[in-house]
């Protein structure tokens, strides 16, 4: 899409240089593509062919995020002094007048209120062309008074940053507004309203590593550089050249620092379809619960070995079908804000039913794509963490649909520290104040299934699989023999049926005939159905009895229940019945005459140790 970094950095550095604010382009700096009649290009700096995009003052940010004619600004008043008598070739106080009579502004951010898609919001825009948008005194108190008008007034912040380096002529003043604006993020934090941040290019220095790395939600425009150094920073420090496109949007997204790589065009909707979802109180709620609802009977016929066989289909639905069949106004978010992005964890926001939930999914995908047969890394359980927590901000109910063979094991992962994800994610899950419910929708697979599973209500498709290891590995350790997976199997008790009478899980769904790859629609209609269900009826209960239910069940895991009355009965008389066909059999048989060669009683020792016969 761009052609290198050095192009990007062209176009930004042309921002600084009055002469090119006000030239008009002709033809694009990376593809030559003329840009003369092009609309995309004049109303959103866009270059219709390569789609590398332009900067953006910060009034036409606010033109192409807020609905028309609903910016109101406030505090336009605060303006930059010289605090410390900054000394150098030029004055600071010229450069800031400079500026301020360029652009039109008088500092480097606008601030106000507006609607995005018709939702208020608190919108801060920084500006690039004003001394690099870097974040002086007065930038850093219209942003820290921007959030908390958004704090007392109830509403959700918005920032676009572009913003670069340090803003020197305030020295360590400049550097105490980091601390400002991080507290002020954090007030708006705890009064549970959404922050929302965009990066654009460039996006570094104090803005970035302050207040725009605490949105609940990151989004970065394509190319835009990202990252707390500028390029040349980082290149004067590296003993070798660093990558053309490391400090990218892209690079970040690919390293779980932002949620999405967003084109401005684009860009209103994303923030738009956020707010709404991160802003609406709408909750389903019922008494009634299971009206009309038959658990499916347990197949005799179908074997534990076919039930495994039914869970990895290759046409099995996976998370993303049924995401896609019923999740509304799916936004996906990205990344564990640590190390890495996750492709075997698709998670996101949405609504089922207009009510607006969080929803996490293990996508198995191929063995050999991106996704790894569905292994979750650390950098999966640490987005699990994420999810659960942006959950517990804005009280939305969380459903996890759970597929996947396992952990991804591997001396790397063990190093990125899978055991204490795996358990922080666990412990989030178990303690979250929101209705929780997980389903296992294809192969529910040992410590890579139990963190999204320690919830509220655990629902398991008819032909779904629950186990502690795989069939293939138990056999491996029961009989030194893989091949004897099917035996293994039976013994691993992992079938809907099984674990629905072990209370493990707390209901069956209904699967069309023959499976849920024959008629994914379908399956994926009985599922949304049972979840409505379940979760209104979860809603309608007091948090605190939310949590004290969830506790006392996994607490009783194990113990001796009417659960396990009824699973060992069943086992009983299954047993009693072989053993009473077996003494039929063994009575209607002729007994063999006795001869020299075959004595019953040859064989046994008396006391002294000789041998003696019947």
């Amino acid at each position: 899409m761009v052609r290198n970094i050095a192009d990007m950095l062209s176009s930004v550095m042309s921002r600084t240089n009055p002469d090119a604010e006000t030239a008009v382009r002709e033809t694009c700096l990376v593809c030559d593509e003329s840009l003369v009649d092009s609309e995309l290009y004049q109303r959103h700096n866009v270059c219709p062919r390569c789609r590398f995009h332009y900067s953006f003052t910060a009034r036409e940010r606010i033109d192409t995020l807020a609905d028309p004619g609903s910016f109101k600004e406030i505090n336009r008043t605060v303006t930059s002094l010289d605090p410390l008598s900054f000394s150098s070739r030029t004055s600071y106080r010229q450069s800031v007048f400079r500026d301020q009579r360029r652009t039109g502004l008088t500092e480097a951010a606008v601030t106000g209120t507006c609607s995005i898609g018709g939702t208020t919001a608190v919108l801060i825009a920084l500006d690039f062309g004003f001394m690099g948008g870097t974040m002086g005194c007065v930038v850093g108190e219209k942003v820290a008074l921007a959030f908390e008008y958004a704090t007392r007034r109830k509403q959700p912040v918005v920032a676009v940053v572009t913003s670069g380096g340090v803003r020197i002529q305030e020295g360590v003043l400049s550097l105490m507004q980091m601390a400002k604006t991080a507290m002020a993020a954090n007030r708006l934090a705890e009064a549970g309203l959404p922050f929302i941040s965009v990066l654009a290019n460039p996006s570094t220095g104090h803005a970035y590593a302050s207040f725009a790395n605490l949105a609940d939600v990151i989004v970065a425009e394509p190319g835009a550089i990202v990252g707390l150094s500028s390029m040349r920073a980082v290149k004067n420090s590296a003993d070798e050249p660093s990558p053309a496109d490391s400090h990218s949007a892209e690079s970040r997204l690919q390293h779980g620092m932002v949620d999405a790589v967003v084109d401005r065009t684009q860009s209103k909707d994303t923030i738009s379809a956020l707010l709404d979802m991160l802003m609406s109180k709408y909750h389903l709620t019922s008494r009634d619960r299971r009206e009309g609802y038959v658990q499916p009977p347990r197949a005799e016929s179908l074997t534990a070995w076919e039930a495994v066989n039914l869970a990895r289909h290759p046409e099995r639905p996976t998370s993303l079908v049924y995401m896609s069949q019923m999740v509304t106004n799916f936004v996906e978010l990205h990344g564990d804000r640590v190390f890495g992005d996750d492709d075997a964890l698709i998670w996101g926001l949405g609504q089922i039913g207009g009510q607006t939930i969080v929803v996490i999914g293990q996508e198995r995908g191929d063995p050999d794509d991106a996704q790894q047969g569905g292994r979750i890394s650390p950098e999966g359980f640490r987005e699990t963490q994420r999810a659960v927590r942006l959950a517990a901000k804005f009280d939305l109910p969380i459903i996890t649909l759970i597929d996947t063979p396992g952990p991804h094991i591997s001396a790397d992962a063990e190093k990125r520290g899978l055991g204490s994800a795996i358990a922080v994610a666990m412990a989030e899950v178990a303690r979250v104040e929101v209705p929780s419910i997980a389903v296992i929708i294809g192969e529910g697979g040992s410590e890579g299934a139990l963190p999204l599973a320690v919830v509220d209500r655990v629902l398991m498709l008819e032909n779904a699989i629950y186990s502690v290891i795989s069939p293939e590995d138990a056999a491996a350790l029961m009989y030194q023999d893989a091949a004897r997976a099917d035996e293994a199997a039976e013994s691993l008790k992992l079938t809907a049926h099984d674990c629905f009478e072990l209370g493990i899980v707390d209901l069956i769904v209904q699967e069309p005939a023959g499976g849920a790859h024959t008629n994914p629609t379908e399956a994926a209609r009985h599922l949304r159905r049972m979840l409505l269900q379940e979760l209104s009826v979860l809603q309608a209960g007091s948090r605190k009895r939310l949590l004290r239910s969830r506790y006392k069940k996994f607490r009783n895991m194990g113990e001796y229940s009417s659960h396990f009355r009824t699973a060992i009965t069943r086992e009983a008389n299954s047993l009693r019945g072989i053993v009473s066909t077996r003494v039929r059999q063994m009575r209607r048989s002729p007994k063999p005459e006795p001869d020299d060669h075959d004595h019953i009683g040859d064989g046994f020792s008396n006391a002294n140790g000789s041998k003696g016969g019947a």
